[in-house]
C-alpha cells in the first residue's frame, strides 16, 4: 500500500498544480476582463460628458429660437386681429 501511494504520489501532485493553474487562469481572466470593461465605462462615460458639453450651446440657441418665434407669433395675432376689425 505505502509503494502505490507513493507511485501517485507525482501524478496526484501534477493534477493538484493543473487544477491551481487552471483556477489561477480563470481568476485573472476575469479581473482582466473586468478591468476591460472599467477602462471602456469610464470612455463612455468621458464621451458622454463631452457630448454634453457641446450640446448646451445648442439648446440655449434653441431656446432664444424659440421666445423669438413666440414673441413674433404674439405680434402677427395681434396685427392679424387689428386688420380683421377695420373697416376697409
Amino acid at each position: 500500500m505505502i509503494e502505490t501511494s507513493a507511485e501517485f504520489l507525482p501524478l496526484w501532485m501534477l493534477i493538484a498544480a493543473g487544477f491551481g493553474f487552471f483556477a489561477g487562469e480563470a481568476c485573472g481572466n476575469n479581473f482582466r476582463h473586468r478591468k476591460y470593461l472599467e477602462q471602456a465605462n469610464e470612455h463612455l462615460h468621458d464621451q458622454l460628458e463631452k457630448t454634453m458639453a457641446e450640446t448646451q450651446p445648442i439648446r440655449r440657441a434653441l431656446k432664444e429660437q424659440r421666445g423669438v418665434i413666440n414673441d413674433i407669433h404674439s405680434r402677427l395675432l395681434a396685427v392679424s386681429k387689428l386688420l380683421e376689425k377695420s373697416p376697409w
